[in-house]
């Protein structure tokens, strides 16, 4: 199969171009360049040709002769939508939709969408892909918008699945500290405290990043006709924590490490999810890391290349912070594209 993967120089896409490779796929990568800067060990086995383009930018011809997309590049997290406002909603929202009818004009077959299970947001219970959404953010209605705009196009030549992940955790090369396990992770090592400002009640469903990579590579597999429009969430009901439980899991991988916690958070984001509907669409599908696992590669990683507080705290691997960084250089625009510099 040729794919065309968009992020593969992002946190997930990075780890997930590799694979499709071994798997023996033709594969191809699509990034704007944002997150070049960040780069925190030699982890993957090959990275693969990318086009430096935004995804705003794709035409037809671009997509012509690819049998599958992965889209994975968009603006990733709260703090960036909460900065950058409307633009978050054309490249998240306006960019993705765009970019999956240019890939059915120009005949791919399947597109497989990044979604969240941010879309939730706040919910009793626990929730499943039949639950109504609740965005609470920019990030998570945008996620909600694509997968109302991109369905109806699903017919019997294209075949858009969209994949509820779970909040990613876990080493990558292109490594994101701006996610709550990776980030308590870098706490415990730089500055052996985890001092929590809140009292970690709000659920959380994790996922590793290896097991997005996963999920993705059996939807790309399994017979168009039981992915075609579906939504799927990534994850395990084994993986619904408690963001203390998160704490607690990576303050025991780091020895000596200290772990206070707050008062309530005024954050009233909180869901548990079902994962159930994955296991029946692709039965193959069993996620093999948790958060104590993951904590524990994360401790290796950080022993392995003397991790430091600089690094940990710049630019290179917070989105927010190198997305800023390029504003205030003048290297991207207001619109978030290149210029002349």
């Amino acid at each position: 199969m040729k794919i065309l993967v968009t992020g593969t120089e992002g946190y997930l896409g990075c780890l997930l171009a590799p694979l499709l490779v071994e798997d023996g796929h033709d594969v191809t990568g699509l990034d704007t360049g944002y997150y070049k800067h960040g780069w925190l060990y030699n982890g993957v086995t090959s990275t693969v040709a990318t086009l430096a383009k935004d995804i705003r930018d794709v035409q037809v011809e671009d997509l012509r002769g690819f049998d599958a997309v992965v889209h994975m590049a968009e603006l990733s997290n709260d703090p960036l939508g909460d900065l950058l406002g409307e633009v978050t909603y054309e490249v998240n929202h306006k960019g993705s939709v765009r970019l999956a009818e240019v890939a059915k004009q120009a005949g791919v077959s399947r597109f497989v969408y990044m979604s969240s299970c941010s879309v939730y947001g706040v919910a009793e219970g626990t929730v499943d892909e039949t639950s109504p959404v609740n965005p609470q953010t920019a990030y998570a209605i945008c996620k909600a918008r694509v997968e109302r705009d991109v369905t109806p196009l699903a017919d019997d030549t294209f075949a858009p699945t969209f994949l509820r992940n779970a909040t990613a955790f876990g080493a990558s090369p292109r490594m994101r500290f701006d996610i709550v396990l990776n980030n308590l992770a870098g706490l415990a090592w730089t500055t052996g405290k985890i001092a929590m400002n809140s009292d970690g009640t709000p659920w959380r469903p994790l996922v590793h990043g290896l097991d997005i990579a996963q999920a993705i590579r059996r939807v790309l597999t399994a017979p168009a006709e039981t992915v075609r429009a579906e939504v799927l969430n990534v994850g395990s009901d084994e993986q619904n924590y408690q963001v203390r439980d998160i704490a607690e899991k990576v303050a025991a991988a780091f020895p000596g490490c200290e772990l206070t916690f707050g008062p309530p958070s005024a954050d009233n984001r909180s869901y548990k999810v079902n994962f159930d509907k994955i296991k029946k669409v692709l039965p193959d599908f069993e996620c093999q890391w948790d958060a104590a696992r993951g904590a524990q590669q994360l401790h290796d990683v950080f022993e392995a290349i003397q991790l430091d507080e600089a690094t940990f705290t710049g630019r290179g691997h917070t989105r927010l912070k190198q997305l800023e960084h390029l504003l205030a250089t003048g290297q991207i625009d207001a619109g978030l594209f290149w210029t002349s510099k």
